[in-house]
């Protein structure tokens, strides 16, 4: 097989790198370890982290993390949780059109567009789970660092993950007082404000306050074939903390997390018709028009794209209600954490988190990619997430251990309302209708004219209940001077109750759903399903021959463990081994769903990882270099894939792939060049490949899948980072940073599509800035993209068209700040 020499390939790689930096490493230990650190080299910062829930530098942890403090984010104006994608290589981000994230690190992403569904990649901010990609729609501000692990990390956190975790830990209130001012302007009327304070508010109670306001007034999407714009952003985020030390024994903190966002939701970029509408029996309905559309207007630039005008959408035919709405969103979270930590001595203390989320999402998207009804979704749902943990930790002879236990309980509804009025599978659904009316199926004596309305808007929605508990225990043990071991258990029970459907709305799926759905349900599968009333489900069960909702129970359990063996070949070296599995839970789809199947629950997911790397500090301190080498048996990977229907050829559901496998590299090197520049290097390699699979393509027919890579996971990826520090004269100094981030080309499906490649692209983005040397006051130009590179971040289609979602065109602008 051609992975076998690709994977010795990577391995002579790795091993080249291991045994070079133990040369250095040891060749810079001799020069300097007995006579002692240089002081006056300039040296690289020796970060903590808490990625094991004990605080480390990130140099003593024998796994791949890569870490940004709070002045490298303000630097490089990492102001969200998507734009990490421009400094970790292996972490890549794909939109979906329902506007919810696909994150996926080193190719370990679950493609789902519900915002009901967990994520492979978890998102922790200050040890509380976010567990659902929406909840992280909010700014990222006043943060103290953030550390991205990579793999399983199943064992230490509360919701199991296959692909890694992110962890976002914020500022806490200080014991001085300290507070920052900040004003920016930009192109696309952009202002954005953001502030903090804090400092003392008794001996034993302190407090801070932060918040970011970003506003861009004039949209950045412009419409093929008219006037209009999309794209304005109005992204609120705010957050306040108390931390109370009322005993020495005892610490408090308790915060609030909150955003707001009004922004446009995202239009797409047409490219193509999808194969069942070019040559299936939808194909002559395709709206007249939209194949010279598609001709004449095919994108090579990141701000053209297109949707239906509100003249279409906006009006009322028949029972057919339109969505005359802005295309925006209108979402919500509030969020609240307690954090206590009581320390019995020095040796022992109990820690108890507390977290509850509460997201509530409204919205209106237009992902036809043409300037026609072919299809619109508004959208409606709300999350209520609440979480306990509690934890014993403690130190012991040549052991640091903890127990735990965790608790989580989560409320979710998720609906929208679609309108497809023009889509081509709509014709001919609205002519078979047409072609039955004087058969027995249609009873309720419908007219023509009520055929021809038809199928203009539906719902689809869900009812989600999901819990979870488990208990964990993790030592890192002490063998010898030079070894230690870490070993991880967890015990882990996942439940959820499901019910949903696809429904009628305002009577406008009765014609169609009581004669033609009758009508070919009674032709395939042999059974004669009641008719419907108003507003009730149109999803048919093959197992009872009826219309009627879904309804689902999962009930699993699983034993996520990791171990590690670290060897700190000498002061500078570490050099470390892992074995880990973990699991993400199962999950039920909210889907368009024509058949029951399509809303079937699938399993949970789990992975095997294998993992060694090396973690060197070279050149006096000045350099640090580490690399890893993974490989992952994946098993029952979760996959949103296509489904033969009978009525539209395909459609959407879950399926479990039982076996796939991924393997790569990971490396970086920081690199303190001079006491004023800073370097930074980072790369993937990543093979994935699925096996043994066979599914069904956007034609409908069966295809051997066997060996296809995983969606958004290209092969090579890569960034490179220079920041600058320098004193101008004794009053003044400058600073200026560049950031480069290449990612090779890759696949939104498994079929290989050219239609469904996501091409390769370089992003730059630049900073130039101007400070006084008392701290106080900081002017900083800054370019996000400047080269203006046409990229897209995912394809999907809509069951008419094929469509690309662009990433952002070139913003710049300039950030004025004032520390107190």
């Amino acid at each position: 097989m051609a992975l076998i020499p690709e994977l010795h390939r990577m391995q002579r790689v790795a091993t080249t790198f291991i045994c070079s930096a133990l040369a250095l490493s040891g060749q810079a230990w001799g020069q300097s370890g007995k006579q002692g650190r240089i002081a006056a080299q300039p040296v690289l910062e020796n970060v903590v982290v808490t990625a094991q829930r004990i605080e480390q530098t990130a140099n003593e942890v024998g796994m791949d993390i890569q870490v940004f403090t709070g002045e490298q984010l303000d630097r490089l104006r990492i102001t969200s949780v998507s734009d990490l994608t421009s400094v970790v290589p292996s972490f890549t981000l794909s939109q979906s059109y329902q506007g919810v994230p696909t994150y996926t690190l080193r190719g370990i992403g679950f493609n789902t567009v519900n915002m009901s569904a967990t994520s492979t990649v978890g998102i922790y901010l200050d040890e509380i789970a976010y567990p659902y990609p929406v909840l992280n729609a909010g700014p990222m501000y006043d943060m103290q660092r953030v550390e991205v692990l990579q793999g399983p990390q199943g064992t230490l956190f509360g919701r199991n993950t296959t692909g890694g975790l992110i962890n976002l830990v914020t500022n806490k209130p200080s014991r001085e007082f300290e507070a920052m001012a900040r004003a920016e302007g930009g192109n696309y009327d952009t202002v954005n404000t953001e502030a903090m304070v804090s400092g003392p508010l008794g001996e034993t109670l302190a407090g801070r306050l932060a918040f970011r306001t970003e506003d861009s007034n004039e949209g950045w999407q412009k419409s093929n074939t008219r006037s209009d714009e999309l794209g304005e952003v109005h992204r609120y985020g705010y957050r306040g903390m108390l931390s109370f030390q009322p005993s020495e024994q005892l610490d408090l903190n308790v915060s609030y997390n909150g955003w707001k966002i009004k922004s446009d939701t995202l239009a797409a970029q047409a490219i193509a018709l999808s194969p069942a509408t070019v040559s299936g029996p939808a194909a002559p309905y395709n709206v007249l028009g939209l194949t010279d559309y598609l001709a004449s207007n095919q994108p090579n630039k990141p701000d053209q794209a297109d949707w239906a005008p509100k003249s279409t959408r906006g009006v009322d035919i028949g029972t057919g209600l339109g969505l005359p709405g802005d295309l925006d969103e209108d979402s919500h979270l509030n969020a609240y954490a307690l954090h206590a930590n009581y320390a019995f001595n020095e040796d022992l203390a109990l820690v108890a988190l507390t977290g509850y989320q509460d997201m509530k999402r409204e919205g209106l998207t237009d992902f036809s990619g043409a300037p026609y009804e072919i299809l619109l979704q508004s959208l409606d749902g709300k999350i209520e997430s609440f979480s306990q943990e509690l934890r014993l930790e403690g130190t012991a002879d040549k052991v640091r251990w903890l127990v735990g236990a965790y608790y989580t309980d989560d409320q979710l509804y998720d609906s929208n309302r679609t309108l497809l009025g023009q889509n081509a599978n709509v014709g001919l659904i609205r002519t078979t209708t047409v072609s039955l009316l004087g058969t027995p199926f249609n009873s309720a004596g419908y007219t023509a004219e009520e055929a021809n309305q038809a199928f203009r808007t539906f719902r689809d929605h869900a009812d989600i209940d999901s819990d979870s508990w488990s208990i964990y225990a993790n030592a890192e043990w002490t063998l010898s001077d030079e070894l230690s071991l870490t070993t991880g258990i967890r015990y882990t029970r996942d439940q959820q109750d499901y019910k949903g459907c696809s429904s009628d709305f305002n009577t406008n799926m009765l014609p169609n759903v009581n004669v033609t759905s009758r009508f070919l349900f009674n032709t395939f599968y042999g059974e004669l399903a009641d008719p419907i009333s108003e507003g009730e489900c149109n999803t048919f069960n093959q197992d009872t021959g009826q219309f009627g909702e879904v309804r689902s129970h999962l009930d699993e359990n699983n034993v996520p463990w990791r171990l590690a063996l670290n060897w700190q070949y000498d002061i500078d070296t570490l050099l470390y081994a892992s074995i880990s599995e973990g699991f993400k839970s199962g999950t039920t789809p909210v889907n368009a769903a024509n058949l029951a199947v399509q809303n079937a629950p699938v399993k949970q997911e789990q992975l095997l990882a294998y993992e060694v790397g090396l973690k060197a500090t070279l050149l006096e301190q000045r350099m640090q270099f580490n690399v890893s080498t993974f490989y992952y048996d994946y098993k029952d990977k979760q996959l949103a894939v296509y489904f033969a229907d009978p009525i539209f050829t395909t459609l959407a559901r879950l399926d479990n792939v039982p076996d796939s496998e991924a393997y790569g590299l990971d490396t970086q090197l920081t690199w303190r060049l001079t006491s004023d520049l800073t370097a930074i290097l980072a790369g993937t390699l990543l093979h994935t490949e699925v096996q043994n699979y066979e599914g069904i393509n956007a034609l409908g027919q069966p295809q051997d899948f066997d060996g296809a890579e995983f969606l958004y996971s290209p092969k090579q990826s890569g960034n490179a980072t220079l920041m600058y520090d320098r004193p101008i004269n004794d009053r003044l100094g400058v600073t200026a940073s560049l950031n480069v981030h290449y990612q090779s080309e890759s696949q939104a499906d498994l079929t290989n599509s050219a239609v469904g490649e996501v091409d390769d692209y370089t992003t730059v983005n630049a900073t130039l800035g101007f400070h006084t040397l008392d701290g106080h006051w900081d002017f900083t130009l800054w370019g996000n993209n400047i080269s203006d590179e046409y990229y897209w971040l995912s394809v999907t289609q809509n069951a008419n068209t094929v469509i690309r979602f662009a990433g952002k065109s070139r913003t710049y602008g300039a950030s004025l700040t004032y520390r107190f």
